[in-house]
């Protein structure tokens, strides 16, 4: 159905930033009553999330569809290619984003705060920020964080300072990996279809690649080691899973420079590899996290 393709239903992984405070803020254990709380007012933050950025999908879609032409994949779009009317795409829009408004103010006035925040900013992007080179993946970086936070929220947990920063420095290395993919696809076509891709290329993408990653590596050690994870969790043995963080890094690293993915959804969704990686690095994070907690702890492994 055309009418659901619009809303990109594909690019809600991006909103799984909002469970992330479930797992680091050790909600998955106590009462029956208590975890399902937990993962109910997680989960209507991952749908508030998911309904606001399909709002600002289909409005940049309204605005890009001239531009999406000349994307190869871009241009299959319904709204580019016709399939939806602009009417029937900009009444779809607004839906999304007042049902995203409506059911972030049911669960807090924080949560729902946020929610506008991103909503501003978003639309803001649409319209101006996203022509101005470095800026435009800032700010989509800001909109990673801005779901994190949100995830916290509307869990009632506290966010690390290092976290906030690492999901910062990672999502900005995943915007710039999306541009360099983009240059490796498009070729000479590159500038017509996003005015700031003249301002990048591939040899100072990959220096922000190289920059971005490695600060979003220390900022993870920095958090694991930090004597709040420690006082938290009771252990730092979280340093213990930085190999599969620099796995995951470079395996998307190394596509993107080759041109092999369009971009961090595609990436996530058909990279097996990948796949792996991350669900290694998340079970082990929930090893050590809820190790302590159930009495399992693994500390003394690193003792031999």
């Amino acid at each position: 159905m055309k009418i659901l393709e619009i809303m990109r239903p594909t690019h809600w992984t991006k909103n799984l930033f909002v469970f992330a405070a479930i797992l680091f803020g050790r909600k998955l254990i106590g009462s029956s009553s208590e975890v399902f709380l937990v993962l109910a007012s997680a989960f209507g933050g991952f749908v508030c999330f998911s309904l606001a950025s399909s709002a600002i999908y289909i409005f940049n879609d309204i605005m890009d569809r001239k531009t999406d032409l000349l994307h190869p994949e871009k241009s299959k779009r319904p709204i580019a290619a016709g399939a939806v009317p602009v009417v029937s795409a900009v009444i779809m829009s607004i839906l999304c984003a007042a049902a995203a408004i409506v059911g972030s103010f049911m669960l807090a006035r924080s949560f729902a705060a946020i929610i506008l925040i991103y909503i501003a900013m978003m639309v803001l992007y649409s319209l101006l920020l996203k022509r101005m080179m470095i800026l435009d993946c800032v700010v989509i970086s800001i909109g990673f964080c801005l779901r994190a936070v949100a995830g916290a929220i509307v869990v009632g947990v506290f966010i690390s300072q290092w976290l906030i920063i690492c999901t910062f420095a990672l999502c900005l290395f995943l915007a710039f990996g999306k541009r360099r993919s983009e240059i490796a696809q498009l070729n000479e076509n590159s500038e017509s279809f996003r005015s700031t891709l003249a301002g990048y290329t591939p040899e100072l993408l990959a220096h922000m690649l190289d920059v971005t990653s490695g600060l979003a590596i220390v900022c993870f050690l920095l958090y694991t080691m930090d004597s709040r994870t420690l006082r938290v969790f009771g252990t730092n043995n979280l340093v213990y899973t930085t190999p599969l963080v620099l796995y995951c890094i470079f395996r998307f690293s190394a596509l993107v420079q080759r041109g092999r993915c369009s971009g961090p959804v595609q990436f996530i969704l058909k990279d097996l590899p990948f796949q792996i990686g991350f669900l290694l690095w998340v079970l082990a994070c929930a090893a050590i996290i809820y190790g302590n907690k159930l009495e399992m702890s693994l500390g003394g492994i690193w003792a031999y």
